[in-house]
């Protein structure tokens, strides 16, 4: 190799690495936009309100493609969650018609019959397959556990536990800030059957803006922004994943205030026992 070729070959390098950086921040995904939910810090409880609103925004939009298989009926009436009473959740079950598998009838045709209390909320597709065929060849994922598998805080490593603690892990503004954030691709660029999204991995995704403003009617007076049933459903698919998130926190705070007082009882005694002793 000679000279001139050496020095092209590290000229050609020099510019891939300055190059290499500003080409992937223009494809780089944004960061979640910060909210303040009421469930953050140690000392965060869920809206029951704001639950029950994003109830009714997951049921009569999201429910079209996505399942929510790790809930069940019952758990909507339990503490922690939106706060529906066993009645309430009966009569939207009878309402909206829901039933569920029942095995096979006496002709050995599939059978059906409504659904209970003890019932996961069942699928809205009878298969993968026909998931498919409604959603441009995409399978719509389950949300019972979507917050916690999306994080949409970057925090550096040695401050990600304390940060973590105040303001979650991000799983929620992710949420609130993907399903509110579809826009139009910039200099035009389009992909048939792709929606561009800032806030998804690779910006393209084939899921539709599920979100436009007055999509329900809330029955507390909220106004159906497009803000505020994002920020509803975030808060509902949070209880979702995490369902006993309140009595964690309140378990976790009794167990350090326990530790707490039984170290100073520790201590006072160590003191009572050695107290005649010369160090």
């Amino acid at each position: 190799m000679n000279t001139v070729t050496k020095m092209l070959t590290a000229s050609g390098l020099a510019l891939a690495l300055i190059a290499g950086p500003a080409l992937a921040s223009e494809h780089k995904q944004e960061n979640a936009e910060d909210y303040a939910f009421s469930f953050e810090g140690p000392f965060g409880k869920y809206d029951k309100a704001q639950l029950k609103r994003g109830w009714k925004v997951f049921y009569e939009v999201c429910y079209s493609c996505h399942s929510l298989k790790y809930i069940r009926f019952r758990n909507l009436t339990e503490p922690g969650g939106p706060g529906f009473s066993k009645d309430e959740i009966k009569k939207f079950i009878k309402e909206n018609e829901i039933v569920v598998d029942a095995g096979y009838n006496e002709d050995g045709e599939p059978a059906t019959r409504p659904a209970r209390l003890s019932d996961a909320i069942p699928n809205p597709y009878k298969s993968e397959a026909q998931a498919k065929a409604s959603n441009n060849n995409a399978v719509p994922p389950d949300l019972s556990l979507i917050v916690k598998a999306r994080e949409g805080w970057y925090y550096p490593w040695y401050s990600s536990p304390i940060i973590k603690l105040f303001k979650g892990n991000g799983g929620a503004e992710y949420v609130r800030s993907f399903v509110s954030g579809f826009e139009d691709a910039p200099d035009g660029e389009e992909k048939e059957g792709l929606n561009y999204n800032p806030y998804f991995k690779g910006h393209w995704t084939a899921m539709p803006p599920p979100l436009s403003g007055d999509d329900v009617e809330y029955s507390d007076g909220a106004k159906p922004t497009l803000e505020q049933e994002a920020t509803d459903v975030a808060a509902f698919l949070t209880w979702a994943s995490q369902p006993k998130l309140e009595e964690r926190k309140r378990v976790g705070l009794m167990t350090m205030l326990f530790l707490g007082v039984f170290a100073l009882m520790m201590y006072a005694v160590k003191r009572a026992l050695w107290a005649g002793v010369k160090h």
